[in-house]
């Protein structure tokens, strides 16, 4: 049976920003830093620090810029972690737009919750240590290791809104059990973790999970699609439309070790209800597999034009279909789609920076349209 996930937030944030008419117009390069520091009873302490870079050059383009370089490190003391380096440069080379990503990204304790979304049995008491039938709280995870080096291109056709995309991802998976001794070093006798099998174990056992696919591989995808794009702003759009379509192939000819092809197509559209104050966005998302089988580590990622993030995967999490557990919703292809009031509810300028404060109410949903 499909089924319909829907999630409804009121979201208030604080960013720093790139302009608008009373807004400091930058030139040169601009650096932004932001230290990392959380804690998770199971994984530990969160440090780290997040650098941005970015590089408007005489001020001509502004608020858009020639160049930005994002670097972050970030880790727990139990293993996990985010270590990224990324570039973009819209004038690399004639107007061809470059896009670059490196990145290592651990992760002890990685959600899986099945396949197919409502199809798979969600059952919150297993992870909940006061629960009766408490199995463990790493019941829904497992170890997840990925190193990803992507390289995308962009130029522009006879419009200059219409544009092509290419690129290639390397991305090499290793995939485990979760390491429950790892997990437990350090821990109080009653906050141990059980010694019990997860839900990926289960799968392994009842044949769900390939022998072939069940600890990763490395895939090499190659892109090619075509984008329109009529943003006014790149980063905080208030008017404008973006669209693309995206064909991703992964080929063991191609040195990959699954063969498999999808398409994607995501269309976004931005309405300025009150100009530099209210903005209304949406965005409406659709990806298929058509040729080949996916592997089941690779069935959360979700295909675009480019990453804006360290991480393209869901549904659910915090970028798609946002108040969801992580990839609640997987399968060889997928709807979803977002809508948002974007409100600047106060702007101002510190520090020779330019920053707003904002109320982001929004609805999100996605649905499983054909079955892994």
């Amino acid at each position: 049976m499909k089924s319909l996930l829907i999630t409804a937030a009121l979201v208030m944030f604080f960013l720093a920003v790139q302009g608008e008419s009373k807004d400091i117009v930058k030139t040169g390069w601009n650096l932004g830093a932001l230290p990392v520091i959380a804690y998770n009873s199971d994984l530990g302490l969160e440090y780290g620090l997040l650098l941005n870079l970015v590089d408007f050059g005489d001020g001509s383009h502004y608020p858009n810029y020639n160049r930005k370089l994002y670097l972050e490190a970030s880790a727990y003391t139990k293993g996990s972690g985010i270590y990224r380096f990324y570039y973009d440069a819209p004038r690399f080379i004639n107007n061809i737009r470059l896009i670059a990503d490196v990145s290592w990204l651990p992760d002890r304790a990685y959600d899986f919750l099945g396949f197919n979304g409502y199809e798979a049995v969600y059952n919150t008491s297993w992870e909940d240590q006061d629960a009766p039938d408490y199995r463990t709280r790493m019941f829904y995870k497992y170890d997840r290791n990925l190193f990803r080096i992507k390289a995308d291109l962009q130029g522009k056709l006879k419009s200059s809104r219409v544009k092509w995309t290419a690129g290639l991802t390397s991305q090499t998976f290793d995939i485990s059990a979760v390491d429950v001794d790892k997990l437990n070093k350090g821990k109080d006798e009653q906050d141990r973790l059980p010694n019990v099998e997860g839900l990926y174990q289960k799968y392994l056992n009842w044949g769900f999970i390939p022998e072939g696919e069940k600890n990763g591989g490395h895939i090499l995808t190659a892109k090619a699609g075509l984008i329109y794009d009529s943003r006014d702003v790149i980063a905080a759009p208030n008017r404008g439309i973006w669209t693309e379509a995206v064909v991703v192939v992964s080929s063991e000819a191609l040195a990959s070790d699954f063969s498999f092809a999808k398409f994607s197509f995501t269309h976004r559209q931005y309405f300025p209800l009150m100009p530099n104050r209210l903005t209304l966005a949406y965005r409406l998302g659709y990806q298929t597999t058509f040729s080949g089988k996916t592997p089941f580590f690779y069935l959360p990622m979700i295909e675009t034009s480019e990453m804006q993030a360290a991480k393209s995967e869901g549904l659910g999490g915090d970028r798609f279909t946002r108040g969801i557990r992580r990839n609640r919703i997987i399968g060889e292809g997928i709807f979803f789609g977002n809508v948002e009031l974007r409100y600047k509810l106060l702007r101002f300028t510190a520090l020779k920076q330019n920053f707003y404060i904002g109320v982001n109410p929004f609805l999100d949903f996605g649905q499983v349209i054909k079955k892994a």
